[in-house]
């Protein structure tokens, strides 16, 4: 019971911040139901206590609608908010949400796949959180505290349609002990493609080494497109679908297939390994036991691959013998936003259901659940990388690594198209990968991807060639 009034007391200042700030704006366009003293609100998210994602369900139940619901009542409001738990495959989940949305019904309070938002908005499922919640939600304390570039998960065509919950980011990884063995800096930090293979061409004279492995091939799936060909991508300044088009055999997904060339076709990588059912497994295994240089993976590989405690493919000498780089661009510059480093993220946001009957209430529950007292509390001491850069200073204290992809990479991170179509044109981009593995040419490959795609997608009129 004391713990009550303490965590009451910041719960009262963000949302009476929250209030405030709604007040402050008036006029016509205030959301329906904005001064109701009863009201009912639903959450819903793929998570069910004692299943799937069982700790997320269990904060909202335990920590965020207990103490929303004693904050809107120290306002005068009678709050009653339910959670409607899932704990389905994600698929069958968003077929569910589909269908609330398209009879106009579902939960207030929406968490969804990032990479479904520009398919719902395009389905007029959702319309941008200032339409539903107004002015507000352009002035919630929270978007200060979220990088532009995190603040995309949650965008589409420069409208905020979500909160984003927490994201990710790549990197390049590197076994320093081989490193010194080769010759080759403990402080390495490539500014261009050419450094990465140069570093490759000395790591290839160590025995049982393999110097490079860059996901590619349809066996690694999406794990080819985001921990290979897509960060690659937009370090040629390019990106998969850009300016209502999707990129087809252009030259720099040709830049791309020849990276991928000069790896596989140089005795750099192991192209074998890309064709296995478990290859992506394999590869950690193989990093873990020092077999591997250089690795392009996710911050999800630091924290639960590699982890000396309860890592799939533990490594009890990480701390020490473990690099990471930043991704550079083709060459400095040359990135997308003419960045000299690049990097892809993905992640789930929170969004509001247009056809809520208490829109500004519920925005004031998106807002705290994503407040930094309410984020924390997610996390529930668990170093991982938040979408707010407030906590992350905090919770990744300890952590070198995630701070690193906190500080230094989601600032210039870049997202898949949230569209419908992207998992079929990605599929095609990992078949383009494998192609230049196996030994065809880049010219051959980007001409088979350029009509795989325009079939995809209606047409090379929607395709940039």
């Amino acid at each position: 019971m004391s713990a009550k009034p303490r965590h009451a007391t910041g719960v009262l200042a963000a949302l009476t911040a929250i209030t405030l700030t709604a007040t402050a704006c008036g006029g016509s366009s205030e959301p329906a139901g904005k001064d109701a003293k009863n009201i009912t609100l639903t959450i819903t998210a793929n998570s069910i206590a004692g299943g799937k994602n069982s700790a997320g369900a269990e904060w909202i139940e335990k920590w965020v609608i207990p103490r929303f619901v004693e904050a809107q009542k120290a306002k005068g409001v009678t709050a009653k908010v339910t959670f409607l738990p899932s704990g389905v495959d994600d698929e069958q989940y968003k077929t569910k949400l589909s269908l609330d949305l398209r009879s106009k019904g579902g939960a207030d309070v929406m968490a969804v796949d990032g990479i479904w938002v520009g398919e719902f908005v395009q389905a007029g499922y959702l319309k941008p959180l200032s339409e539903v919640a107004g002015d507000q939600a352009d002035k919630w304390e929270g978007w200060s505290q979220i990088p532009d570039s995190v603040q995309g998960l949650g965008t589409f065509e420069d409208k905020r349609y979500g909160i984003p919950l927490g994201t990710d980011g790549r990197v390049l990884y590197y076994n320093k002990k081989l490193f010194a063995q080769a010759g080759l800096s403990a402080d390495w930090q490539p500014k261009s493609w050419q450094e990465i293979l140069d570093a490759g061409a000395k790591l290839k004279a160590l025995p049982g080494v393999t110097p490079i492995q860059i996901n590619a091939g349809t066996a690694m799936g999406e794990a080819t497109s985001m921990q290979g060909a897509l960060p690659l991508l937009v370090g040629t300044g390019g990106e998969i679908w850009a300016d209502g088009k999707w990129a087809g055999g252009n030259q720099r997904v040709k830049d791309v297939l020849d990276f991928y060339t000069k790896v596989y076709g140089g005795g750099l990588g192991d192209p074998k390994l890309q064709q296995e059912a478990k290859g992506r497994d394999k590869s950690f295994a193989e990093f873990a036991a020092g077999r591997i240089g250089i690795l392009a993976e996710g911050d999800y590989f630091w924290r639960s691959v590699i982890s000396p405690k309860d890592g799939i493919a533990k490594m009890p000498d990480r701390d020490t013998t473990v690099g990471y780089a930043m991704i550079p661009a083709k060459q400095p510059g040359a990135g997308i936003r003419g960045q000299d480093f690049v990097s892809m993220s993905g992640g789930g946001v929170r969004v509001l259901n247009p056809n809520s009957k208490y829109p500004s209430q519920a925005f004031e529950l998106l807002a705290f659940m994503h407040s930094a007292e309410g984020v924390k509390a997610e996390l529930a001491g668990e170093a991982r990388i938040s979408a707010r850069t407030d906590v992350n200073k905090e919770v990744l204290a300890g952590d070198p690594m995630l701070s690193f992809v906190a500080e230094k990479v989601l600032p210039l991170t870049a997202y898949r198209p949230p569209l419908a179509v992207y998992p079929q044109v990605s599929v095609a981009l990992q078949e383009a990968t494998a192609a230049v593995a196996s030994g065809k040419s880049v010219d051959e490959a980007a001409g088979a991807y350029q009509k795989k795609v325009e079939g995809i997608v209606g047409g090379p009129g929607n395709v940039s060639s």
